[in-house]
């Protein structure tokens, strides 16, 4: 009689496998008792400690499932969409939130950032004043208050709520920070002088003086500023006027432009003029495609562009200058990087290249010249604010330059340049 291997009873097994389904029953029932506060507490856990953010909404809408109302794994979900940028999904939780309950601080602040961080800085705004009709001396919501305003360059306003924070916490960091950044960007005013000594070892036998003097006033629509300088060359003295602007288009685009006049044409060209059109590109990369325009005994048309981008700390740029003429294309061709100590207006820079720009005062009368100049230069520049409203720059360049046929000289430019904001 034929008998299967498996038809035999095994007790050892048997008694194994049941501990082993009790076990795994207990547990599913343990998973199934977790309260809505557990799976929170669990969530929280997932988020912060494991850095499993799936598992963490999972959490969270398991708690829904069982409570609909529970408003705090609402806001957490919605952050936690946030942080994967995932910013629609976030306003749903964190709008059905507030909903539920209007004075939730908690919920308005996260909705505000997500605001603030996709550059809806007037519904941002409009959030958390709902919510300070509620709590008007929360600290958080003030905070945030001001960083908006400042985004909507509304920089009074802003300081104001900053100082009133710093009256009652003088020790409350974030507000110092912001104090500070606010202090620079209300002030709406500059004046600035700037010197250039240019030395030639062959060209000419004296060297070139620039003396600039400028004021600058900041608008909503753009930087305005108008400028004098003053220029001994050739043993003769001259003037000239400029006028130029930054005029911000939209979120992605901003222009310059610059017309500058003179009457004393062995010193100046007669006329200057200037237009570029910037973009922000993804990436932290900007592209300037422009225009500029001198009128010697002639018109000179010199077309730019640059393509340069952010990079922690640093920024790296392309630049070259292209002037076409009747019989050819002359070039020029710049890299530079600069390095950013914290602030904007902190930096060293490095530039090497061929040519001379038309946008270097101090060289720009060298551009009047009928030969195809080979030129190589080297620069160097430094800039440092002093208790925020002092900026000082330095610069200094090497140029080796063709300046007749086969014929070469080296010069030596050095620049100082002070700021002063009110």
């Amino acid at each position: 009689m034929f008998t299967s291997r498996y038809s035999y009873s095994n007790p050892v097994l048997s008694w194994c496998l049941s501990i082993l389904f009790c076990t795994l029953c207990n547990h599913l029932c343990a998973q199934d008792n977790l309260s809505a506060d557990d799976l929170f507490q669990s969530a929280r856990k997932a988020a912060f400690e494991e850095k499993d953010y799936s598992k963490a909404k999972v959490y969270c809408t398991e708690i829904l499932s069982i409570d609909p109302h529970y408003t705090d794994a609402k806001v957490f979900l919605g952050r936690l969409y946030s942080w994967n940028k995932q910013y629609d999904s976030a306003r749903i939780n964190f709008q059905d939130a507030l909903n539920e309950k209007a004075d939730y601080a908690d919920a308005s602040m996260a909705y505000a950032d997500v605001e603030y961080w996709t550059g809806n800085s007037n519904k941002a705004l409009q959030i958390i004043n709902n919510a300070l009709a509620y709590h008007p001396q929360s600290e958080d919501l003030l905070i945030r208050k001001a960083k908006v305003l400042n985004a909507l360059q509304q920089y009074k306003e802003a300081n104001k709520i900053v100082n009133e924070i710093l009256q009652k916490d003088k020790t409350n960091e974030e507000a110092r920070t912001l104090a500070l950044i606010l202090k620079d960007k209300s002030a709406l005013n500059r004046i600035g002088i700037s010197y250039d000594y240019v030395y030639f070892d062959k060209q000419f036998a004296n060297p070139w003086h620039l003396i600039s003097l400028d004021y600058t006033r900041q608008t909503k629509a753009a930087g305005i500023t108008g400028r004098i300088n003053y220029a001994n060359r050739f043993g003769k003295n001259g003037l000239q006027y400029e006028a130029e602007a930054y005029p911000r288009l939209s979120k992605t685009f901003y222009a310059y432009t610059e017309i500058g006049y003179s009457d004393n044409t062995d010193v100046f060209p007669q006329w200057r003029g200037s237009f570029s059109l910037y973009s922000n590109l993804p990436k932290r990369f900007e592209l300037e495609l422009g225009w500029r325009y001198l009128y010697f005994s002639s018109a000179t048309n010199i077309f730019t562009g640059t393509l340069s981008k952010y990079y922690k700390n640093y920024f790296f740029g392309l630049r070259t200058y292209l002037t076409p003429s009747n019989k050819n294309i002359s070039e020029s061709y710049n890299a530079f990087v600069r390095y950013y100590f914290r602030r904007t207006d902190n930096f060293i820079g490095l530039t090497i290249g061929t040519g001379i720009s038309p946008d270097e005062r101090s060289l720009v009368l060298q551009l009047n010249n009928n030969n195809k100049l080979q030129t190589y230069r080297t620069t160097l520049e430094y800039r440092h604010i002093i208790n925020t409203f002092n900026v000082i720059s330095l610069d200094a360049s090497l140029i080796n330059q063709e300046y007749l046929p086969k014929t070469k000289g080296n010069q030596i430019q050095a620049g100082l340049r002070y700021q002063r904001r009110f």
